[in-house]
């Protein structure tokens, strides 16, 4: 999925000149010199219509159900009239037409066929939350149907009011077909296109759309393929690891439909793998320090994994923000971690970082690069952040670095019981180092020490930035 500002990225001039240009001054030249920039489109009428924010209805649905509800209230209201111009006192024409019903000479249950539709529509578009056609088509299809029998059982030579009669099939007949229109070509694509759009038009200004899109804690995520990295690296940087000009890791990729699809499948994939493995019941506590604990057991594979629970002073909201949006600022406060980037964005809750780990276990371990595919989206009553390991060719691997996997895991996040500046933290730990040689025993230890250092970085950084509450 490409946008415009990926267009004149892929067609950037390859030769550079005897300064390499970093991958920020790529990223900030096609941002600020790009004459259609995504951003000049994308605060637009019908991306506003179809986002959904803060979880509410979008407003493009919000009106569907409005014109559901005027089809109902209409169509009850012209019967009415219909029966008041029949000249008869109200109570007696209502019963006539209610209480002694009789196809050929009362209209009362068009009005019921509104009323069912009505209920239909409401029930799966805006409680359910549907998306499909089919439910509208049926509600279509079920009240043409019944117009049509309607109109030839009906005793029209002996009709009181024939004109408003008509008028009145031939209005529920048009808003029938009115709302099947609108849902189809108004409410889906809008919608469809909101979600399309939002995330894949990301630029250095994104933080400001975002917020005002979505209604989210003023995010950052980087533009779709934007591969950022600071002027000025430091010491034993990703770019002095060959000791020669630094790779260009940055490349745009176009990525087909069935590459998506495949992303996004294993991202689902990997959602319920390490979902099933934070449910497991066979966690065993293995250390506690300061009321953090951390838990062993084993993957599919018999491979020991790692399962940290701690409180932290932040809103899950603000937390979040910080583990997965502005998860390229975790150098700042990680101090296992040299180097972080996002390299690709499949979509709004998936992409794929890159990771840079510093050397550990006194020097026994040396630095180690993951490539991982995110995604974040919510269970039950937790966000969650999973990820695992995958392949992509802006990050080949480098040959003075090996390339540890991560298998899936990630963050958990609960909002804390009754304290909503609170939450309970989880974070499932499986990787695998490439460490054959490395004792079993040595590495448990190793890896519940640096769970530990990374929670307690994480509370300082929070208590630095003096998070706000929610």
């Amino acid at each position: 999925m490409t946008t415009p500002d990926q267009e004149n990225v892929l067609n950037y001039n390859q030769s550079e000149s005897n300064n390499a240009q970093s991958p920020l001054d790529v990223s900030y030249s096609y941002s600020v010199n790009t004459a259609h920039s995504v951003r000049d489109y994308i605060i637009s009428e019908d991306l506003l219509a179809g986002q959904r924010t803060n979880g509410r209805m979008s407003n493009i649905r919000r009106f569907f159900c409005l014109f559901v509800t005027f089809d109902f209230l209409f169509t009850s209201l012209m019967w009415i009239i219909c029966v008041m111009l029949d000249g008869q006192y109200i109570i007696k024409a209502l019963t006539e037409q209610v209480i002694h019903y009789n196809i050929q000479t009362s209209l009362f249950d068009i009005v019921l066929v509104a009323f069912c539709r009505f209920c239909m529509l409401t029930i799966f578009y805006a409680a359910l939350y549907k998306s499909h056609w089919i439910i509208i088509s049926i509600t279509t299809a079920g009240t043409c149907g019944f117009l049509i029998a309607k109109v030839l059982y009906f005793d029209w030579p002996h009709s009181s009011q024939p004109v408003f009669e008509v008028l009145l099939v031939l209005v529920s007949f048009i808003l029938a077909w009115g709302e099947a229109w609108f849902l189809d070509f108004r409410v889906i694509p809008q919608e469809n296109y909101a979600n399309r759009y939002v995330i894949a038009g990301e630029t250095e200004r994104t933080p400001l759309i975002r917020s005002y899109v979505q209604g989210l804690p003023s995010v950052y995520t980087e533009s779709v393929g934007n591969f950022y990295s600071p002027q000025g690296s430091p010491e034993g940087s990703l770019y002095r690891v060959e000791q020669t000009n630094p790779p260009r890791l940055y490349n745009p990729v176009r990525l087909s439909r069935k590459e998506e699809h495949d992303y996004k499948k294993l991202a689902s994939a990997t959602v319920e793998e390490a979902w099933n493995l934070f449910k497991n019941s066979l966690w065993t506590l293995h250390t506690e320090k300061n009321n953090d604990k951390i838990f062993v057991s084993a993957d599919r594979n018999n491979k020991k994994i790692f399962k940290l629970q701690a409180v932290i002073d932040a809103s899950p909201q603000y937390l979040v923000e910080e583990l997965y949006y502005k998860e390229c600022d975790m150098t700042k406060w990680n101090t296992s971690v040299k180097e972080t980037y996002k390299i690709q964005t499949i979509d709004e809750y998936t992409d794929i970082t890159y990771t840079i780990s510093k050397d550990s276990a006194k020097g026994l371990v040396s630095s180690r690069d993951f490539v991982n595919l995110r995604r974040f989206t919510r269970m039950d009553n937790a966000f969650v952040i999973f990820s695992c390991k995958t392949e992509h060719p802006s990050v080949p691997k480098i040959d003075k670095i090996t390339r540890g996997e991560n298998g899936a895991g990630g963050f958990i996040i609960e909002e804390f019981k009754n304290d909503p500046n609170k939450c309970t933290f989880y974070w499932i730990l499986n990787v695998d180092l490439k460490l054959e040689w490395v004792p079993n025993r040595l590495l448990v230890k190793e890896f519940s020490s640096m769970m530990f250092i990374f929670v307690e970085e994480l509370r300082q950084y929070l208590r630095t930035k003096k998070s706000p509450r929610k």
